[in-house]
């Protein structure tokens, strides 16, 4: 991917946040198989034991979350930013309220008419859509505790590897059943779940997602190319 990057003409810094121990495997893959690239490379490691902010912008934020496999892993909480109200334009327009007060009355304020009449902010504004929230949750053993840190979230990706066939296989190799991964979904009150990572055990999927959909309905299957509203 790295070196894909670089041949369709990437120059911006790239940041690729991972656990400490993943820094010398790709230095040494950037040496062997990327030597040219025409763009920064920059690691961040993760401390894969513990919740915490990584990354922060107007926009949105980016939160590890503690996982439990067979290496040191983590999952990923992306939660964006409330926005704020839109202007209605027609009632602005009537008013003739100057858009160098538009972010003044997104903000909560109200409006004065020349005349002395008082308009009320939530007369001037339609609110915004509700954040959003996508929580990716790989490689993990069973664990109930995560639902308190998913609560509400609009989309939730979580391992699915085995069925409860192979209940004793998921807890040997720290993995998830579709049914544990959907009991979380439903412990979080999660808008919708999304599986994945398969054995290749089951050639038809769809007794995973009959599994899953017993204990949360909105649960899906996904695979490569996919795409999905969050």
């Amino acid at each position: 991917m790295l070196s894909t990057f670089g041949l369709l003409g990437r120059t911006s810094k790239l940041t690729v946040y991972a656990p400490a121990e993943l820094a010398d495997i790709l230095q040494r893959q950037i040496d062997f198989f990327c030597r040219d690239l025409d763009y920064e490379v920059v690691f961040s490691a993760v401390d894969t034991t513990k919740q915490q902010t990584i990354y922060d912008d107007r926009s949105l934020s980016v939160e590890t979350l503690p996982l439990e496999h067979r290496v040191h892993c983590c999952g990923y909480l992306f939660r964006e930013k409330p926005l704020l109200p839109h202007i209605r334009r027609d009632v602005a327009d009537f008013y003739g309220i100057p858009v160098s007060q538009f972010n003044i009355i997104k903000a909560g304020a109200g409006w004065t008419t020349a005349d002395g009449e008082e308009i009320a902010h939530e007369r001037l504004v339609v609110q915004a859509e509700l954040p959003r929230s996508y929580a990716y949750v790989s490689d993990t053993r069973y664990l109930p505790s995560l639902a308190d840190r998913l609560t509400g979230v609009s989309t939730l990706y979580h391992e699915s590897t085995y069925g409860e066939d192979n209940l004793l296989m998921a807890e040997k190799y720290n993995h998830s059943t579709a049914r544990q991964a959907a009991l979380i979904a439903r412990r979080a009150g999660v808008g919708q779940l999304l599986l994945g990572h398969y054995s290749s055990r089951y050639e038809q999927e769809e007794v995973l997602l009959d599994e899953a959909r017993e204990v949360f309905e909105n649960s899906h299957l996904t695979n490569e190319m996919d795409v999905f509203d969050v």
